[in-house]
This record gives structure tokens, C-alpha cells and sequence, in this order.
């Protein structure tokens, strides 16, 4: 006897006293979890995914759609970049302040090319507040997988409310499960036995996230930073 057929005889016998009638099991386990942890407010929900992304390292700035290109461009400018990676649909008025030269996405561009560019600038698909998580899907304000993996300086600009909810239950109902998903929460780290983190290792070094929105005033453009600190 083979071993698959010792596994399917143990699983046949397992079975053995199952009523033929019993509903699939996709339909006999309840799944009646929790949507959200909490009754938070539109406003609370923002806060908490700003906090939880600065728990992870990220850098957070908040801005109105009227100071984003002035903030991206200061961003840009703080870090030194020369050169930053801009998606096929990004908008074009994000940088429009920016002195950094602007280098397509291509497919033809080799992952030494990619490393050699300071920055990349990309909108998210959703942003989870209970797990400070982005969420890209490809789309053409995104790009492809790669260069949001390769550079080291990853800015990301989530629009909200819109763009954020609280759970990741509520963020899988608006992904589409065919499309590339890449789920960011923070920099690149990785830790050895000694737990000595390492940042960079396989993604940015740095991730600055941009929460924009109509209800900040730009007296109010803060940046939360990986001590917790504003």
C-alpha cells in the first residue's frame, strides 16, 4: 500500500459515521466573525490606521489635496532624491512641484535599473486602520509588483476617508482576488534567531505614507515618525 492510499483509507474511515445528508463544510462552519474591533468614527478609523503605520516604522503626513504636490515634492526633497519612479496613471499633478527627474515604469526595465532610482511615488488600492496595512492591486496609479519592491524609498499616498476601512475583512470585499495584491505593512524588516531587525531586506527601507484629505487644514500637516513622535 502506497502512502497516498494509507491517507485516503484514513480519511475514509474517518468519514465513515458522516451522514451522506450533512452540509459541505463550507456551509456547516459558521463564519460569524467580528466585521470590526470596536464602534470607531470615520475620524477615529483615520487615526488608528496613522498610528498602527507608525507602529510598523512607516512615516505618516497628513495634507489636503491642495498641499499634496508641496508635500510629496518636501518629502522628496528631505530624502535627497534625484530620480523617482512614477506608475503609467499616476497623476501627473502630485509631482508638479517636485525637482526630481521623472523615470517611466517599463517592462523592459532591469531590477539593477530599478535599484538605481531614489524614489517611487504610488496611490494604494485600500489601507486597513486595525492592521496598518496597504493594500496595491496593479492598478495604473500602482504600477507593477516590482517597483514598489526594489527602490528603497516607497511614498504612498492613501486618499481618505475613501480609501481606508477598518478591518481586513471589510478590505477583501473591495480587492479583487485576480489581481496582483501586494499587502504592505511597514518598511521591509526581517529579524534573525538574535532578533536583530533588518530593514531592507526584501522591499524599501523607507515607506512614507500620505493620507490626504478635504477636512485637514494645511496648518494641520503632521508626520508621525517611528518613535512615535510628531
Amino acid at each position: 500500500m502506497s502512502s497516498r492510499e494509507r491517507i485516503l483509507g484514513r480519511v475514509r474511515r474517518a468519514l465513515a459515521d458522516v451522514p451522506r445528508e450533512e452540509a459541505p463544510y463550507d456551509e456547516a462552519v459558521p463564519r460569524d466573525y467580528l466585521r470590526e474591533h470596536g464602534d470607531r468614527s470615520v475620524a477615529q478609523t483615520v487615526d488608528l490606521l496613522a498610528e498602527n503605520l507608525a507602529d510598523y516604522r512607516a512615516i505618516v503626513h497628513r495634507c489636503t489635496p491642495a498641499d499634496l504636490a508641496p508635500t510629496i515634492a518636501g518629502m522628496l526633497a528631505a530624502r535627497g532624491a534625484k530620480t523617482v519612479l512614477v506608475p503609467p496613471g499616476l497623476d501627473a499633478g502630485w509631482l508638479a512641484a517636485a525637482d526630481a527627474e521623472r523615470i517611466a515604469d517599463r517592462p523592459e526595465s532591469t531590477p539593477h535599473e530599478l535599484d538605481e532610482v531614489d524614489s517611487v511615488v504610488t496611490a494604494c488600492a485600500v489601507a486597513v486602520a486595525e492592521t496598518g496595512t496597504i493594500v496595491l492591486d496593479g492598478s495604473p496609479d500602482q504600477g507593477r509588483r516590482r517597483i514598489t519592491l526594489v527602490p528603497d524609498h516607497h511614498i504612498c499616498v492613501v486618499r481618505v476617508p475613501e480609501q481606508v476601512v477598518s478591518s481586513v475583512p471589510q478590505a477583501l470585499e473591495r480587492l479583487d482576488p485576480v489581481r496582483p495584491l501586494t499587502w504592505i505593512s511597514g518598511p521591509s524588516a526581517t529579524s534573525d534567531i538574535e532578533l536583530d531587525r533588518v530593514e531592507g531586506v526584501h522591499g524599501p527601507r523607507t515607506l512614507e505614507v500620505v493620507l490626504v484629505g478635504d477636512d485637514q487644514s494645511s496648518a494641520e500637516v503632521t508626520a508621525w515618525r517611528p518613535d512615535g513622535s510628531r
